[in-house]
């Protein structure tokens, strides 16, 4: 019998030591109204709660877990880094054969920076852009997130092409001025912003593949734009890929598309789970960081010992046996065809999108190619469906503006099983429908 009583004690104090009582808002379940399971441990494609409930598991830490939870050769190589010690604060061999497997996964990245999380990179990524350009603004995409610094907490104003104006309490409107936001995949709006300004914008950062409002693929030749219009105004074009980096493809989406980023920002996968993120691109770019250049970047974190022997156990695995990324895809292809198949049984309006080893199920009956087509889907819907996989241990996202993500460790039989409670789920929302 699904209960969450220790959870939710465990949330009430917890809120009395942490803001809302988690470290990361969504976490918090508020999107879907209710309290989150507490966490206990994770193995393989499942993980377990404090009131021993069990889940197949579809979050995978939003995104890192691509090999499983407590991969046993990852897991041995921590094991034998850490009584080594668990930070020096100066260089290390691993450093470098990390830098060597992110490159010759994407080999755009000719130098690389290590850092200790996404929003790090990306913060760090665009001061090298203004630094390199000797300009201040920047574009970015509604819809597209990319960490919590200052400059990217921004929405749009009015008008299709808006500077920006803060999407959050403490963010400077001095700093948000200089970010312009823009629709995802409307290559018009590029178009139509390069030909006025052009010339005044330092980047344009951007999620190749959006996962923050939900899986969202770029429509055919907007990336292709990107690309073109950033060349022609000496643009820096900095590819996101903190997320979609080893789930859309093993080069990520810049491979997927066949479009050379000036800089890219890994995470997630790049770390096996731990605290490591990373920045890179164009020799010319990177060597105007100090110290071989003016651009002062540093960390007393960064290339943690610990957190580089997860990441490169993870990236040897992958580098090992590349059939793993076509698994997974696999996987993840029978998955949603599945949802596809269910919903259409019960009349349920769905749009699955999927790329790669990453997917969501929107409650809607048009494609979704930008945040205003996700931000109209049926929410109730969602909710209904979130619930009753929760209750019945499949473990999704919880919030209708999320990627979910498939794992080596997610057989025909957790396949099977997600399908039969996908079915139930459908029905029940079918039965609101009539």
């Amino acid at each position: 019998m699904f209960q969450l009583g220790k959870s939710e004690k465990a949330f009430e104090e917890a809120k009395r030591y942490m803001p809302g009582g988690v470290n990361s808002p969504v976490r918090s379940y508020r999107s879907v109204g209710s309290n989150p399971p507490f966490i206990s441990s994770a193995s393989g494609s499942r993980i377990y709660d404090i009131d021993n409930n069990e889940y197949i598991d579809y979050v995978l830490s939003w995104g890192p877990m691509i090999l499983g939870h407590a991969n046993p050769e990852v897991i041995a190589s921590l094991q034998e880094a850490i009584p080594r010690g668990t930070s020096y604060g100066a260089p290390t061999l691993l450093e470098t054969e990390l830098a060597k497997k992110v490159q010759a996964f994407m080999p755009s990245m000719e130098v690389i920076r290590l850092v200790n999380s996404g929003t790090e990179a990306t913060m760090s990524a665009l001061r090298v852009a203004r630094g390199y350009t000797g300009r201040d603004r920047i574009v970015k995409f509604v819809g597209c997130y990319h960490g919590h610094s200052d400059a990217l907490l921004v929405k749009a104003g009015s008008g299709l092409a808006t500077f920006g104006v803060p999407d959050s309490p403490g963010v400077p409107q001095g700093v948000a001025e200089n970010t312009i936001t823009l629709p995802y995949n409307d290559s018009d709006a590029v178009r139509k912003l390069f030909d006025d300004i052009g010339d005044t914008i330092a980047a344009i950062i951007v999620e190749p593949v959006a996962g923050n409002m939900g899986c969202v693929p770029p429509e055919p030749g907007f990336l292709e734009t990107l690309r073109e219009v950033t060349k022609a105004h000496g643009t820096v074009l900095i590819f996101d890929e903190v997320m979609c980096g080893f789930r859309a493809s093993s080069g990520g989406a810049q491979k997927r598309y066949n479009i050379k980023p000036d800089l890219t920002c890994l995470g997630k996968i790049v770390g096996g789970g731990m605290p490591l993120a990373v920045f890179g691109g164009s020799r010319e770019i990177m060597n105007q960081i100090a110290p071989a250049g003016p651009i002062y970047q540093a960390g007393t974190l960064s290339g943690n010992p610990i957190a580089v022997t997860s990441g490169l156990a993870t990236l040897s695995i992958l580098q090992r046996d590349p059939t793993i990324f076509k698994q997974v895809e696999d996987a993840t292809i029978a998955l949603c065809e599945g949802f596809e198949r269910l919903a259409a049984q019960y009349n349920v309006p769905v749009v699955v999108q999927r790329v790669g080893s990453m997917f969501t199920i929107f409650f809607t009956d048009k494609p979704v190619k930008n945040f205003d087509d996700a931000a109209s889907c049926n929410e109730e819907q969602f909710k209904m469906f979130f619930h009753h996989n929760l209750s019945h241990g499949i473990y999704y996202a919880p919030s209708p503006y999320e990627s979910n993500f498939v794992s080596i460790c997610h057989k025909s039989s957790e396949i099977e099983r997600t399908l039969a409670v996908a079915d139930e789920a459908f029905k029940k929302i079918s039965d609101t429908l009539l």
